[in-house]
């Protein structure tokens, strides 16, 4: 179990989905959407600049299926010179792709996505906080609805539905040990629960599926089951702040990032002047 001194691995999943382009990548003249710029700067660059500010991200991990298209990047180059940085070939299964860039790493693991631009240090602390406080050997973040449109009332349009509230899901694991790595199975078919619910019967099995889509009990409730079936303890954990579950994944909430981004910035501004 992480203590509050535990240094964290952060694995950056960045490959092709399915192996094709992204369409904004297309758009931006880009080999991956990870190099896709938002905010004046390719998005991985805002995660890892992120992670590079984070002392307790001790190494970071970058998944990717061309391991030199981010060579030319600063946040790389200022992570390889301190040791904290290892790029590894993704696999064309997304839990392939973990499995490899796990083979090596510390525990605890933190799993985030290349596109999660609006990701803070201040996540990382509290995804570890919370593993702390429930003993989870896997949890996974989420924002709540009203946080998520609070944030950007175009951020997100599928959610969640449970009896206690609506959730987003903030592309962000923590994998305690070794010994619970083989959750990451469940990404075998794809992930994007939401958008592809039959993903979950193939995770977590048909009634789960069943309840997800009836809104039948609390997420508690649900990661409770999760656990019986995995032989786990899965826990939710809940951030406050709803930008968290935005993450660019087309047109829209490209817009949508980079309008939270100058927001961000203003307000930074604003602090210092």
């Amino acid at each position: 179990m992480a203590s509050a001194e535990t240094p964290i691995t952060v694995l950056v999943l960045a490959g092709k989905r399915g192996g094709t382009l992204d369409p904004l990548a297309e758009r931006a003249g880009t080999t991956h959407k990870c190099l896709v710029p938002v905010g004046g700067k390719p998005l991985i660059e805002h995660l890892l600049a992120t992670l590079d500010a984070a002392p307790e991200a001790t190494m970071v991990i970058v998944s990717i299926d061309d391991v030199g298209v981010l060579d030319h990047l600063p946040t790389i180059r200022s992570l390889k010179a301190q040791g904290r940085l290892r790029i590894t070939q993704a696999q064309p299964n997304l839990a392939d792709s973990i499995f490899v860039a796990a083979e090596d790493a510390r525990f605890p693991l933190l799993i985030t996505t290349a596109d999660n631009a609006l990701f803070t240090h201040a996540a990382l602390s509290t995804m570890a906080a919370r593993v702390r406080e429930t003993g989870a050997e896997i949890a996974a973040a989420f924002a709540r609805k009203d946080a998520v449109l609070a944030a950007h009332p175009e951020g997100q349009r599928r959610f969640y539905a449970f009896a206690d509230d609506g959730y987003s899901n903030c592309n962000c694991y923590w994998i305690d040990s070794r010994d619970a790595l083989s959750a990451a199975n469940i990404f075998r078919s794809g992930g994007q629960f939401s958008k592809h619910p039959m993903r979950i019967a193939q995770a977590f099995g048909i009634l789960n599926l069943i309840r997800f889509r009836l809104g039948i009990g609390t997420l508690e409730n649900a990661f409770a089951r999760f656990s019986k079936r995995l032989r786990k303890r899965m826990r939710p954990v809940i951030f406050d702040d709803g930008s968290l579950a935005i993450d660019v994944d087309n047109e829209r909430t490209y817009r949508v990032v980079e309008t939270i981004m100058a927001q961000r910035a203003e307000r930074t501004m604003g602090r210092a002047a």
